[in-house]
Order: structure tokens, then C-alpha cells, then sequence
């Protein structure tokens, strides 16, 4: 059943895309990234594993996009995007689970109603000298010891984003309607961000809150928030980059500690002409609010190398060490658990986008 409904999904969507084609611009895009990584630590009796991986360099993905001209400086825009695990053909989440939109470009900026990714990645990504590789990034989302807990919302549900751009600034901003009868904040999220850049220079600030509903008891709700900020120098062949975010979780529940934790960043990249991009990074977290001597405060190094073989099709290499305090877990993935206080990692890989 659920592969009828994606055939037939599929087939509607390129029906659709071909017969809008004569009064629209409607491409069909994606991002197809594979590799092979090498892990320690990968379990519980501290084995290691080697595996075949989707989106090393970039989650892989796929989708529809167009605009349609209604004169006058105006468009109607629309996406519709999904990922894809490379290593089994599975689709990674719902059919269009990264973007599901449709709105309105013109010179106030642009307007979109719907699922997108939220205003807070739209900036950092630009400013995380990996580019918010899974492979190996905490800039958007950081591990620490277990499942991610300092991170950042990469979308939001039931959106409306605004996106604009004034001489050298670019702003935007996204709310993610709670839908929650009788109060309009519970579930609420949004988001706010800025940037300008000069000369080969780029600062940024972002700010997001991530609300929850009332839980029993306290009547009250979780709330999350986190901020950024960045710097990015471009001279020459070089790149510099650095970042911070700095992360709040309220607890609503009864005798349920606050979470808080601050993550920096930093990177150089040296691009040898025509082809080559050689990058090192250092990610760090400095864990808060928590009892002395039961901070993780883990750290990840990391080197990659690009090599472009074309426009469009690129090769990689990248390696990775990440260590933490205390005796707690660490992991380089920003999903998987920890199995030790440290673990190292390499990934080959090749990337194309059509």
C-alpha cells in the first residue's frame, strides 16, 4: 500500500511538473551524496565498523521547484523537497519531508507558507566551515554524551518565513504555528536572523524559541532557545570562520533539571586552485547546569578535502576526532549515541547534484 502511494505520488508530481512546464519554470533538482566510513567505539564492547553511508558531505535529497512570472516583479514560488538514504533507497522520512511550500517573491522579498527549513539554519549553515556536513559538523546540531541536546530546529511545521534582502543585509524570519486551541504560544515556534558582509567579510546573528505545551503538575511548558553568532573572512585563497551558539532548555516538568550548553566553532579552509579545498575545524561544547565533575565538554577536530571533478560532481575525504571530560560518552554523529570517551572517524565519498 505504501508503495502504491508513493508511485502514484511520484507520478502525479512529474504529470504535474510536465504539464505546468509551458506557463512556469519548473526544474527537478537533487543532491545524491554516498561514502564509506571507518568508526571505533561503534558499540557497547568498544568494536569497530566500517559501512557504506548516505551524505557524508551533504544529506541527500531530492525535489521539484519553479516559479510562475506574474508580471510586475512578481512570482509565485513553490518547492517541494524529500531526502533519500543512499545506502538502502529508502526515503528518509515522509515523501517531502525537508520542504513542502508554496508562496510569493517580489522586491518587498519573499513570502512561504507551508514546511521549510527555518530562518536560524538558513544563516548558520553559511557560517559553519563544513557547511552542515554530516560528516563531521556540530554547528547546527552538537553531540555530546548520547542523542544531540545543544542543537538548534533545522524546520518547522506549519510555517509562514519572510526572507529579504536590503544593499548588504540579508534578514528574514519564521513562525511555526503551535495550532494549539485556547493559547497561541503552546507549540509556537520562530525564528529571526540577520547577516552583512563586506569586502569578504560576513557577520551574523540568529535567534530561535522553541516552545512546548503544559505538562501536568507544574501547568507549565518546556521552552528552548538558542542564539548565534558568526564571523566569516574570505581573502585570497583563504577562508576563516568562527561561531558560537548558545543554548537554553527550561524544563516545565516537575524536579527536571534545565539543560544549557554553549558551542564554539571554528575553521580554515585553503582552496588550491582550480580544484582542491582543503579544510580544518575545531568544534567545541561547554556544557552547563550541571553538577561539578558531570560535564562532558566534548571537542571534535576535524580535516576534510574536496576535489571537484566537475561543476557538479565532487570527491571527498574527511577525518575526525572527537573526545570528551569526565568520563561521559561522545560521538562525532550529531544522531547516534556515544559508546566511549572518545571516537574517531573516516569517510570517502563522492557527491553529485543535478
Amino acid at each position: 500500500m505504501k508503495k502504491s502511494v508513493l508511485s502514484l505520488a511520484l507520478f502525479a508530481a512529474f504529470a504535474i511538473g510536465g504539464a505546468a512546464h509551458a506557463q512556469s519554470n519548473v526544474q527537478v533538482y537533487g543532491l545524491i551524496d554516498a561514502g564509506v566510513e571507518t568508526l571505533n567505539h561503534a558499540n557497547a564492547n568498544q568494536n569497530s565498523v566500517t559501512k557504506v553511508i548516505s551524505g557524508g558531505k551533504n544529506t541527500s535529497r531530492w525535489g521539484f521547484r519553479g516559479n510562475e512570472d506574474l508580471g510586475g516583479g512578481l512570482k509565485a514560488v513553490f518547492g517541494l523537497e524529500g531526502g533519500i538514504l543512499l545506502d538502502t533507497g529508502a526515503a528518509d522520512g515522509p515523501l517531502f519531508k525537508r520542504q513542502a511550500f508554496v508562496g510569493l517573491d517580489g522586491s518587498f522579498g519573499r513570502i512561504v507558507i507551508g514546511r521549510s527549513f527555518t530562518t536560524t539554519y538558513d544563516f548558520v549553515i553559511g557560517f559553519d566551515p563544513l557547511g552542515y556536513a554530516p560528516n563531521y559538523s556540530w554547528a547546527t546540531s552538537t553531540n555530546a554524551s548520547g542523542p544531540s541536546k545543544y542543537g538548534m530546529t533545522t524546520a518547522f511545521d506549519n510555517l509562514i518565513k519572510y526572507s529579504g534582502t536590503t544593499g548588504k543585509f540579508k534578514y528574514g524570519a519564521t513562525i511555526g504555528l503551535g495550532e494549539q486551541a485556547g493559547s497561541a504560544a503552546d507549540s509556537r515556534k520562530y525564528s529571526v536572523a540577520g547577516s552583512w558582509t563586506h569586502a569578504g567579510l560576513g557577520v551574523m546573528a540568529a535567534y530561535e524559541q522553541i516552545n512546548g505545551n503544559p505538562v501536568a503538575v507544574t501547568f507549565r511548558r518546556d521552552e528552548t532557545s538558542a542564539f548565534h553568532i558568526a564571523a566569516d573572512y574570505k581573502t585570497g585563497d583563504w577562508r576563516l570562520t568562527a561561531g558560537m551558539r548558545g543554548y537554553k532548555l527550561e524544563a516545565g516538568r516537575a524536579n527536571t533539571a534545565d539543560v544549557r550548553g554553549d558551542t564554539y566553532w571554528g575553521g580554515v579552509s585553503y582552496f588550491i586552485k582550480p580544484a582542491i579545498t582543503l579544510t580544518g575545524a575545531v568544534y567545541h561544547v561547554n556544557v552547563k547546569n550541571v553538577a561539578a565533575g558531570q560535564d562532558a565538554d566534548p571537542t571534535m577536530y576535524v580535516v576534510r578535502g574536496l576535489y571537484a571533478l566537475s561543476k557538479r560532481t565532487d570527491l571527498y575525504a574527511a577525518a575526525a576526532y572527537a573526545k570528551s571530560k569526565n568520563g561521559k560518552l561522545v560521538s562525532l554523529s550529531r544522531d547516534d549515541p556515544g559508546f566511549s570517551t572518545s571516537q574517531t572517524g573516516i569517510t570517502a565519498g563522492i557527491q553529485h547534484r543535478f
